[in-house]
């Protein structure tokens, strides 16, 4: 990683910018790949030294990892057809507050809770909420 401050980039309140390139190991194909990103922040080195910079990244990832990915893997989010007022926000709580839920009860396979809730469609989710019937 490498990290520069600077001051006339063309984007307002640019005060650092810095280039990852990620190296990873494709196992499904047994070859190397390496990608190059560029990260610009507002804050300046005083701020966000770039081991801060560092624990973002890997702090996105985290949640890209553990929310985003599980989401659109078990409901297809990405290809949600809503599309109107707050339904996309709407359903997002909806999917976030189920697998919190689901991990609370110590679930480590979203996809095997999430087919358990399905065999009781009209209880189980009253459960797993709490919600006396």
């Amino acid at each position: 990683m490498q990290v520069l401050t600077v001051s006339h980039l063309g984007f307002p309140h640019t005060c650092q910018v810095a280039r990852i390139t990620r190296h990873r190991m494709d196992t499904a194909m047994g070859r190397r790949t390496r990608e190059t990103v560029y990260v610009i922040t507002d804050l300046p080195a005083r701020q966000a030294k770039p081991q801060d910079i560092a624990l973002g990244l890997r702090g996105h990832w985290h949640i890209e990892n553990k929310i985003h990915y599980v989401r659109d893997t078990l409901w297809d989010e990405d290809r949600s057809q809503i599309r109107t007022g707050h339904g996309r926000e709407s359903m997002a709580t909806l999917r976030n507050t189920t697998l919190n839920r689901l991990r609370a009860t110590g679930a480590t396979n979203m996809t095997e809770a999430v087919r358990d809730l399905s065999y009781e469609p009209f209880t189980a989710p009253l459960d797993l909420l709490g919600i006396p019937r």
